[in-house]
């Protein structure tokens, strides 16, 4: 697969992954609300600085556990139930949740870059998500783990990371105004996703005994 293909692959995933309300987004929203864009924009390069050097160590990691394949096909199964278990719950069993509408005060007048480097540290799932991810690719033959396959991938990662939370930012007043409507579209959009990776993940699994 094509460099091209692999850094928009990688920047889907990574947008695709942070869809859901979360701290990162949310916060990089409400600051760019109250202190302007520019603040905002700051809060969510240093979080997409740290997210790339997450995913870096996820595909550095992945590239070890490639010389271990015994250990890859005990994690795809495991991921596999994992994530069966997520699309059922998302799709048939999560109902509209009323969550408070919390206000993340900041009173540290730090830089909102240093911020988002702070809050994106302490969120660790990005880690055994995107190896697992970059397994899953690697096992299709369309991500290899030499110097320019993972920098491209990282690269594309980091991209999607900041597309997330830019949207969040320039759309945050349209998503706060369809609150009820979208945690319902919500659900379905995290389950529809988390079902493409369990076939995915399936005929990963269905491929190495057939």
């Amino acid at each position: 697969m094509s460099l091209t293909a692999i850094f928009f692959i990688a920047m889907l995933v990574a947008f695709l992954a942070a869809v859901p309300p979360g701290l990162l987004n949310m916060t990089a929203a409400k600051i760019s609300i109250k202190e302007g864009y520019t603040r905002g924009i700051m809060f969510s390069i240093g979080a997409s600085l740290i997210f790339m050097f997450q995913t870096l160590i996820a595909t550095v990691f992945a590239r070890y556990l490639t010389k271990h394949p015994d250990v890859i096909d005990v994690l795809q199964q495991v991921a596999f139930v994992i994530f069966v278990l997520i699309t059922i719950y998302f799709l048939l069993i999560a109902k509209k949740q009323n969550k408070p509408d919390t206000e993340l005060e900041t009173k540290s007048k730090r830089s909102r870059f240093f911020q988002g480097i702070f809050l994106s540290s302490i969120n660790m799932f990005p880690i055994p998500f995107q190896a697992y991810i970059t397994i899953t690719f690697a096992s299709f033959g369309w991500l290899t783990f030499d110097k320019i396959g993972i920098s491209t991938y990282v690269a594309g990662a980091a991209m999607g990371s900041f597309a997330n939370l830019y949207v969040y930012i320039f759309f945050f007043d349209k998503i706060k105004k369809t609150k009820e409507t979208s945690q319902k579209k919500m659900n379905y959009i995290i389950g529809i996703i988390t079902g493409v990776i369990s076939i995915i993940t399936l005929i990963s699994i269905l491929r190495k005994y057939y």
